[in-house]
């Protein structure tokens, strides 16, 4: 608990330098205690190693200055207090393309895959990745994340970031929708073990072409 306490106070002391709507969905991430994400363009923030947060930040199109860049890699380490050894229950689901190609270096590429295997691990952490031969399901979604407070995963919040800003669904249509559209990628995707399995391909198979 304590050291929970210490990583929400990483990103709190930085609360007001970011946008509301950030705090407000990080707020609710942080409160959940079932956390359930889809992501097909990159890799969950919750699962980022601190150097590919790093270049996905300060690589990115919107031109963010090396010392802000810092800043929100902080906050995203604050953040990953949720899937530490007895934190919530985090269920990350992604594309194939996104561990099979990246927009930052190979190096730090390869150094994201061995976390994602690492993380996957942990006893509160689940990791399946939707193949390519799932189709075009991959594309009726931008990324999302679903929020449940109780013991129960229950989908009653649901956040989508957005170049605009972050926006909170918490109607009960919308959320029966969203809780549906994950529930349909998570049958799609391929189970935890033969989802470690590709991810230790494409590391494998990158650190032959590197060499």
């Amino acid at each position: 608990m304590a050291k929970r306490s210490k990583d929400r106070g990483r990103w709190l002391e930085h609360a007001a330098h970011l946008r509301a709507d950030y705090v407000d969905r990080i707020a609710l991430e942080d409160d959940a205690t079932h956390v359930r994400e889809w992501q097909p363009v990159m890799v969950q923030g919750l699962l980022q190693t601190p150097v590919h947060a790093e270049a996905a930040t300060t690589g990115g199109p919107h031109r963010i200055e090396p010392e802000r860049g810092a800043q929100l890699v902080e906050v995203r380490e604050g953040r990953q207090a949720k899937t530490d050894e007895g934190g919530a229950s985090y269920t990350a689901v992604l594309w194939e393309a996104v561990v099979a190609q990246s927009p930052v270096a190979a190096e730090i590429h390869r150094e994201q895959l061995a976390a994602i295997l690492e993380l996957g691990k942990r006893k509160n952490v689940t990791v399946q990745v939707l193949p390519f031969s799932a189709g075009v399901l991959a594309g009726y979604s931008s990324a999302f994340c679903s929020s449940g407070f109780d013991e129960e995963p229950t989908v009653e919040a649901v956040a989508m970031d957005s170049p605009r800003g972050t926006s909170v669904l918490e109607g009960p249509e919308d959320l029966a929708a969203y809780a549906d559209a994950y529930d349909l990628r998570r049958s799609a995707a391929l189970a935890p073990d033969a989802s470690a399995r590709l991810v230790r391909g494409i590391l494998r198979s990158s650190k032959e072409d590197a060499s």
